[in-house]
This record gives C-alpha cells, structure tokens and sequence, in this order.
C-alpha cells in the first residue's frame, strides 16, 4: 500500500489526535493552560504514509515513512505511528474502529499556524484522556516564545498542561512584543 493516502472518518480519529500546544506570554514555568492546535471532530482527517500495515486480529494499524496527519490548519509529522484500537468487529478501513492508543516515533512535529511543538516521541491515551510528548528535548514555540523541557504533558480534556525539565530547569525565551495589545 505505498505511497497511499487514507481517510479515516474524524469522529474517529480526532478524538484521538486532540492535542494542544500554545502557552501564553503569562503562563507559569512548569504549568499552563493549552489550548492552541485542537483538532475538530466535525473536520475530515487526511493521514498519508509511505506504507500502512493493519492488524485486525491484532487490533493494530501501522502507519510508517514520512506519517502526516493533516486536519484544518493542523499537522502533525512523524516517522511512523502506530493505532492501537478496540472493539468487536472493529476495522480501520470501515472507520468503525474505538481507538485506545496512538503512539509517534520518529521525530514528532505538530503544528498549526505560528504555534510548533517537535520531540522524539509522543503518545495519546484515550482512556486517560492524556497526550505526552517526550525525548532528549521537547520544544515549543509560539511566534517568537520558545519552551524547552523533556517531556509535556496535556490533559486532552481540560486543556491543562505541565512541562517537565530534562533534569535540570525548564528553559522559557519570552518576547515582550509578542503579548497582546490592550
């Protein structure tokens, strides 16, 4: 199935590629409230990979080389991922499928608009409702705010979300000209 492009029907997947990143000029350190790339449940999905392998005994769909996941003005990049879903009778290709696990591997980038986030990995857990990004360096930017830690994480669904260091302190640049005007 290379160089294939498949759509999977968004009540499907956005629910589990909800994720947001933006953090505001005044948010705490390790802290804040994200609510900048969401994706909608109403919008269609496109996902495009060099190759998708799917595993229905296993309930498991594979998506490798060059992922891109594209809802609206949102993105998201990866080297692969990997669904993990459930539910009797559930298939990928039908869109009938409950996901319960999305892993990024690869280098993950996500963006939409001025806001950015790249990190080594990533995984959603719908049951937890929790998305973690994570590696050597997880980097957000918004314009010209950049947050550096190791690991972010973001409760899907109340938007909170906490910036761990890499073992020393969490590094935030703040543009002074990037606050709103009043």
């Amino acid at each position: 199935m290379t160089n294939r492009l498949f759509r999977i029907s968004s009540a499907v997947m956005a629910t589990g590629l909800m994720f947001g990143l933006a953090f505001s000029a005044t948010a705490q350190t390790t802290s804040s409230k994200m609510e900048g790339l969401k994706l909608s449940n109403d919008a269609p999905i496109q996902i495009q990979s060099d190759q998708l392998e799917i595993k229905d005994q296993e309930k498991r769909a594979f998506f490798t080389g060059n992922v891109q996941v594209v809802q609206g003005t949102t993105t998201m990049k990866a080297g692969k991922m990997t669904v993990l879903y459930k539910g009797e009778g559930a298939s990928v290709t039908s869109g009938s499928t409950d996901i319960d696990k999305i892993f990024l591997d690869d280098t993950v980038f996500l963006t939409s608009g001025t806001q950015q986030a790249t990190a080594e990995k990533g995984e959603f857990d719908m049951t937890s409702q929790t998305f973690v990004l994570s590696g050597k360096q997880v980097v957000l930017s918004e314009g010209a705010n950049v947050f550096r830690g190791c690991k972010l994480t973001v409760q899907m669904a109340t938007g909170q979300a906490k910036l761990d260091s890499c073992g020393g302190r969490v590094e935030i640049m703040l543009d002074p000209k990037s606050r709103p005007k009043q």
